[in-house]
């Protein structure tokens, strides 16, 4: 991240900060309004958009911003005219922070789907880059929002801090080194498949998040996710359903062993999780070296006598390495992370308990449904519903716990953007197996 850093003071010194539209005024945007706006020369963060106004003057003040220099507006030209007043803005309509000319690159950070989804295309459609912390969005819709993206000739990526980019800097640094990754791993602390926004409520208290936020981690839903963007964005793939998951104490270099290299070599790599082991929070990378001479020197190294070497990050710091993303797409025009082209992965919902024919289920890290990764092959062929979309969708029929729920089983909401996304992106990459009138 070092020219990451001499690009920002760069801009700075130009008197030219990136003017940065950030959609979201929750616990990640709380965190990146403090990185951008104390300590980001190079960065401005211009507007914050959200539902309730309030919330994105929080983010501002809570700064150290003055009230008297935070404006609320309504249009495009009324935010071009803060910025150049000198003000932050505030609003309530996505469209206004997508379209003013001044605006640079914008920044999703809410984590709701059909709101990402509205953002995003507004984005696009105005030919902003964006950076978004979306994981729920990017890998439900996220290899046709790349489409139209690279059609209106803009950057879409992920975010640096979220355990999918802080994987995919690692594997991009493995591969410098001409070494052949084949797995990229994430650490956790805890899985139970089972939590709820009742069991969550006070963790979720104590940090300031949502119920439905910290039961999709502890539940393995978000965790769901972040393995399928980093599979779509390196062509990686998983050794089965839900991944392998190993739970381990000690620490991730000693797992080197617990992986068959050929099943691994086979498949072309896989994303996976462990569950327990150190560094945590962190993120590793799984390679082989080829070449004897390099074992020499990784051994020099004391990373072992292969044929698996272990590097990992101890940490993934979230809103706290956003602006790194900020400015590499902004400045330098390097992409994070964005997928390679049709999803290799897919995240498939699944009965947390027992369910109901007529039922509605209640989406991402609620009380009815959990997400694991499946192969996009056999999403596609089984026409499994996925996570993603699943908030909203009426159930058909009673749902046995731990059962994969279908298209065939639900009735999904209608005039739905994200379902809109979706049914353009199976037209697009898989028409055969999935046809775009089918849900």
């Amino acid at each position: 991240m070092l020219i990451v850093d001499t690009a920002l003071k760069a801009r700075a010194a130009s008197g030219r900060p990136a003017q940065v539209a950030m959609f979201g005024a929750g616990y990640m945007a709380r965190g990146i309004t403090t990185q951008i706006v104390r300590y980001t020369p190079g960065l401005r963060l211009a507007v914050i958009c959200n539902r309730t106004v309030e919330k994105a003057i929080g983010c501002y003040t809570a700064v150290g911003v003055d009230p008297a220099d935070i404006r609320e507006v309504s249009s495009a030209a009324a935010l071009d005219q803060a910025i150049r007043d000198g003000k932050y803005a505030v609003t309530n309509d996505p469209a206004v922070a997508a379209s003013a000319g001044l605006i640079d690159i914008t920044l999703e950070a809410t984590g709701h789907v059909g709101y990402g989804a509205l953002a995003t295309t507004l984005s696009i459609q105005h030919r902003k880059p964006m950076v978004s912390m979306n994981a729920e969005l990017d890998a439900t819709c996220g290899p046709i929002l790349k489409a139209m993206a690279d059609e209106a000739g803009v950057i879409l990526s992920g975010a640096d801090g979220d355990q999918p980019v802080v994987q995919i800097n690692l594997w991009r640094y493995v591969k410098q080194l001409g070494m052949t990754p084949l797995l990229c791993g994430n650490i956790k602390g805890l899985q139970d498949r089972y939590r709820t926004p009742e069991t969550q409520a006070a963790f979720a208290k104590q940090w300031g998040q949502t119920p439905e936020m910290v039961t999709s981690f502890a539940d393995g839903t978000k965790i769901s996710f972040e393995q399928a963007i980093t599979a779509n964005a390196t062509g990686m793939t998983i050794a089965q359903r839900g991944m392998i998951g190993h739970e381990f104490k000690g620490h991730v270099d000693q797992m080197v062993d617990m992986y068959d290299i050929d099943q691994l070599r086979a498949l072309g790599g896989i994303v996976d999780y462990v569950v327990g082991a150190a560094p945590s929070p962190g993120v590793y990378v799984f390679a082989e070296a080829r070449d004897e001479i390099q074992k020499v020197y990784l051994n020099y190294g004391k990373l072992g006598q292969g044929p698996l070497y272990s590097f990992h990050t101890g940490w993934h710091l979230t809103s706290l390495e956003v602006h790194n993303s900020i400015a590499r797409v902004a400045l330098l025009k390097d992409v994070p992370i964005e997928p390679l082209g049709p999803p290799v992965v897919e995240v498939i919902t699944l009965a947390k308990r027992p369910l109901k024919a007529g039922e509605t289920i209640d989406g991402i890290g609620g009380f009815m449904t959990y997400g694991v990764c499946e192969t996009a092959a056999i999403q596609q062929k089984d026409r499994l519903l996925p996570m993603g979309l699943a908030e909203g969708c009426r159930l058909k029929r009673n749902i046995n716990k731990d059962e994969a729920i279908s298209w065939d089983d639900v009735v999904p909401p209608t005039n739905d953007l994200p379902h809109q996304l979706r049914a353009k992106q199976d037209a697009k990459f898989a028409p055969a197996r999935m046809p775009a009138t089918s849900h």
